[in-house]
């Protein structure tokens, strides 16, 4: 009966969600209205670009010309979307879509492009992904998933930040980085190539662009890898798709090699700059010191007006303990990019260090309006236990203790040292049974991470009398985490498997 009735859940959800295509005219499943997909892509489009390095404002007049290349691209979608085009401070060559058309294209990869047909060939692409509805269609498929089994997605990440973002923020937006199909690939490069052909550039710039990802992809380039390849990969099929689309449209059309060279000159005579701040960040991640202060000299001396290059020797200072000169560069790159996260964050986190809760405090709010992230809720935490704010603290360490990870551990260690005296039934699980002449035990886990002790459980019953009565029954000792203790209460008769009178009243982990 269960089955059936999966499977009648399961047939109304596919009635239900089918709709068309609006690209391709097929009836596909998808649960997620047009209007839900762009209220999506307008709330995860700043946080994203928050997580992916944030908007590369160094070259203005290069993402006016992206901006430009990707309106005149999408223009010739049949469908309406509120298209939007940034351009992100990050080397990992890749671009990708939300859903409702908030569309981001890499720094790193706009180097590696040598046209405006190959630039109109990746926001071609990218725009039929947001109007073939892609990610609203993965996402109703992972919901279709869990009618019978719990689905999962995979994510891709192109940033040293994502893994920041604490608790359940830009889940939607980081999703839709997670590696399309097949058919979604080979279904934006056809459409994608019709856009940009219609906006009259050669559509031999796709077949060019996906022959270098193809030779690259041979090659194993990590940051390739890691990047462009991870969401879209490449392959022979796609290069002989594009070459049989490219057949089927018309000749000619605009390389604008000349305007692409142009609009680059900038950036790529910033490109040693911003390779030398590489190099130090991978320095610096493996700890090399000498090394990464030396790139990251090196970066400031080619140009100085590069936020992240101060933020760079910044870290630098922050991981020689030299907390004082490690806020002043951050703060040298709030001077030239306000509106970035990650240099709130340090500086508020190094000022915390120097015993200066007040200017950490405002620095490390303003980076969750920025973006939130797990460190920031963390010190957040950590100021207010030390100030006695233990209800603003459990707020703080609740949020981080969700992301996982070392500092989701240590979030909730301090959660159930703050938390768990107030609020023990919420750690430490109960369960009633009876011995052989029917008295009552009591038993408790440790659900939580550290040892606890103190543990003392109530037993709520109405005596002979009518009188409500609530004796408590201690647990000797410590119970480590996951293990389980009982106290046999003498209490009875109780019934095995009737309603479990008792509940955890006290308990405190051991420090």
């Amino acid at each position: 009966m269960r089955k059936f009735g999966l499977f009648l859940l399961f047939s109304f959800m596919v009635l239900a969600g089918c709709s068309v295509n609006p690209v391709t005219g097929k009836r596909e499943m998808v649960f997620m209205s047009t209007a839900e997909e762009i209220q999506q892509g307008e709330q995860n489009y700043a946080p994203m670009q928050q997580s992916q390095g944030g908007e590369y404002d160094i070259d203005p007049e290069l993402t006016a010309y992206v901006q430009r290349v990707g309106n005149k691209v999408a223009a010739q979608s049949t469908v309406d979307l509120p298209y939007e085009f940034v351009v992100l401070n990050n080397s990992v060559p890749n671009a990708w879509a939300l859903p409702g058309g908030k569309i981001a294209i890499n720094r790193g990869l706009l180097t590696e492009l040598e046209s405006e047909a190959e630039l109109a060939a990746v926001l071609g692409h990218e725009a039929v992904h947001a109007a073939a509805r892609h990610s609203a269609k993965q996402q109703s498929m992972a919901t279709l998933m869990q009618v019978g089994v719990m689905g999962t997605m995979v994510v891709a990440s192109d940033s040293d930040y994502g893994n920041m973002i604490a608790g359940g923020a830009s889940v939607l937006a980081q999703a839709s980085l997670a590696k399309y199909g097949r058919s979604a690939e080979l279904e934006s490069d056809k459409y994608g190539m019709q856009y940009m052909s219609a906006a009259g550039y050669d559509p031999q710039g796709a077949v060019d662009l996906q022959e270098t990802f193809v030779r690259l992809s041979e090659g194993r380039e990590s940051d390739w890898i890691s990047g462009l390849f991870a969401s879209h990969p490449p392959s022979r099929e796609r290069v002989q798709a594009n070459i049989d689309t490219a057949k089927s449209l018309p000749q000619g059309g605009m390389r604008g090699e000349r305007e692409y060279q142009a609009a680059l000159k900038r950036t790529r005579d910033l490109k040693p700059a911003y390779d030398a701040y590489d190099e130090g960040r991978k320095a610096l991640s493996e700890e090399n010191i000498d090394e990464a202060l030396a790139k990251a000299s090196q970066a400031l001396g080619l140009f100085d007006g590069e936020a992240n290059f101060h933020a760079l020797r910044g870290d630098i200072r922050y991981l020689e303990d030299n907390y004082d000169w490690a806020a002043t560069n951050y703060s040298r790159a709030i001077e030239r990019r306000d509106d970035f996260f990650y240099y709130y964050l340090q500086r508020g986190i190094a000022r915390k260090k120097m015993g200066q809760p007040s200017d950490a405090v405002s620095d490390l709010e303003r980076s969750l309006d920025l973006l939130p992230t797990a460190p920031a809720h963390y010190a957040l935490g950590e100021i207010a236990a030390d100030s006695g704010d233990n209800s603003s603290a459990v707020e703080h360490f609740r949020i981080v203790a969700k992301s996982g990870g070392e500092i989701g551990q240590a979030a909730t260690a301090r959660l159930v040292k703050l938390d768990l005296p107030t609020n023990p039934g919420a750690y430490i699980p109960s369960a009633c049974s009876a011995d052989g002449n029917g008295n009552l035990i009591v038993s408790i886990r440790n659900d939580t991470t550290v040892p606890i002790t103190g543990v003392a459980v109530a037993v709520e019953y109405t005596d002979a009398s009518g009188r409500q009565q609530q004796p408590r029954f201690n647990i000797n000792g410590q119970v480590a985490p996951g293990q389980v203790a009982s106290v046999n209460t003498g209490l009875g008769p109780y019934t095995e498997g009737s309603n479990c009178p008792a509940k955890v009243v006290a308990a405190e982990a051991v420090e």
